[in-house]
């Protein structure tokens, strides 16, 4: 199983990125994909969610209206597109697999290794 982040960079305020994140080795169609940042010091908290079966998207407060996350699942990838980034968007970017109930025997949840995204004139 492998998540393949690409995308991050060092861009200005008010610019965008694109992440995206390639999954190999599991059926990227059945998992809800994620995407998560974290600071150092601090704790890894989602950005943006895409169900698997209705593809309905989820986003954290503080990127709402800039951020939108979509997936294809002929090229088993998902996105982030990034705009009017601010330097508190500042973070490392982890793509996330999710499938099943925490608990059950179905359940699997899979990392990235993470994209660096810095915003910064």
């Amino acid at each position: 199983v492998q998540l393949v982040e690409s995308g991050g960079g060092l861009v200005q305020p008010g610019g965008s990125l694109r992440l995206s994140c390639t999954a190999s080795g599991f059926t990227f169609s059945r998992y809800d994909m994620s995407w998560y940042r974290q600071t150092p010091g601090k704790e890894r908290v989602l950005v943006a969610s895409i169900i698997s079966t209705s593809g309905s998207t989820n986003y954290a407060d503080s990127v709402k209206g800039r951020f939108t996350i979509s997936r294809d699942n002929v090229k088993n990838t998902v996105y982030l597109q990034m705009s009017s980034l601010k330097p508190e968007d500042t973070a490392v970017y982890y793509c996330n697999a999710l499938s099943g109930t925490y608990g059950s025997p179905y359940y699997r949840n899979y990392w990235g290794q993470g994209t660096q995204v810095t915003v910064s004139s």
